[in-house]
């Protein structure tokens, strides 16, 4: 039995951006998902997922593209999530040199699904890690990272930047660009607040909306031009240790990402609360359309606010997590 953690991850700066080659911060938090693995004596796989925001479910399966997942939880996150697995476990298999391996997985996590702090690759990243490591190979984390990144390149239909799933390989904070992967080094410990709404946008759909947008109207590709331009001041500020500018740059990420339709009333209503409540600045992270935001504050005012939000189901402070996929006990 072998078992792998990974972190989620939140965006400072550039989501959506990132897709046109714009640049992208990203950070890891201290929410992981935990993926243990077994060999099996036949070629079946069978997945036991927990802790996903949903009621747990069990599908056993054989990965054969004839497969119907009999899951009585009726919610594309779900297919997706299972896509997500199952995509993970073929490329492992593929660097084992093992493409008929069985395997049992046990999958737990501490992140919400669909909510925009990467739940999905983390569960990649740990999966491809667990099952590598059960079938005989310890991969560099150079490769875990690409192999996630084909995952989940595939299940969005080519939609996916590398941002996610290298954050939660390396940890700590990251910068992409295009296929330009480095991790930040120096990057100071933050005081990040989230909050979330419960509910998940869809991913696929957002993105699609914002390359029509930008298809359509001249001054919508200036403005995702525009959310590059921040992204390269939030860098300055953060190698100046500047958590001020950073807020404010939050706050004009957050404006951009709206103009361009991805934001939402929860969401705005979560921002809104966390800036009156004097947090330094306060965005949406991730795909949007609902989901999770993020703010700085050193106080616990932000949180506090976001608590007695109507939408907000949860508030919590995450930490950077300087860590990536790691193999645990």
């Amino acid at each position: 039995m072998t078992v792998s953690s990974a972190p989620g991850k939140l965006y400072l700066f550039g989501e959506h951006a990132v897709v046109y080659g714009e640049p992208a911060v990203g950070c890891a938090i201290d929410r992981r998902a935990r993926v243990t693995v077994e060999r099996r004596d036949d070629d079946r796989l069978q997945v036991e997922a927990r802790d996903l925001t949903l009621d747990g479910f069990t599908v056993e399966y054989s990965g054969g593209a004839n497969d119907q997942l009999d899951v009585n939880v009726p919610t594309p996150l779900v297919e997706a999530a299972m896509g997500y697995v199952d995509g993970a476990v073929e490329q492992a298999r593929e660097a084992a040199g093992a493409p008929d391996a069985g395997l049992d997985l046990i999958v737990e996590s501490e992140i919400p699904l669909g909510a925009g702090l990467s739940s999905s690759a983390a569960v990649i990243v740990a999966t491809i890690d667990a099952a590598a490591r059960e079938l005989g190979v310890d991969l560099p984390a150079e490769e875990i990272a690409d192999r996630a990144y084909r995952v989940e390149h595939g299940v969005q239909d080519g939609q996916a930047s590398r941002t996610d799933t290298f954050c939660s390989t390396v940890g700590g904070a990251v910068r992409v660009e295009g296929d330009d992967c480095e991790r930040i080094d120096d990057i100071p410990d933050l005081p990040l607040v989230v909050g979330y709404d419960g509910g998940a946008g869809d991913t696929g759909e957002l993105v699609a909306g914002v390359r029509a947008l930008r298809e359509e109207y001249d001054f919508a590709a200036d403005t995702v031009g525009a959310i590059g331009d921040v992204v390269r001041r939030g860098e300055r500020a953060l190698a100046e240790d500047d958590v001020e500018e950073i807020g404010r740059l939050m706050d004009f990420n957050h404006g951009l990402l709206s103009a361009i339709g991805v934001s939402s009333r929860s969401l705005d209503a979560m921002v809104w609360a966390a800036r009156e409540a004097d947090a330094l600045g306060a965005k949406l992270t991730g795909a949007g359309g609902g989901g999770c935001i993020v703010a700085l504050d050193e106080t616990p005012g932000a949180q506090t606010a976001l608590r007695y939000t109507p939408g907000c189901e949860d508030a919590f402070r995450a930490g950077l997590d300087r860590d990536g996929v790691r193999a645990e006990g």
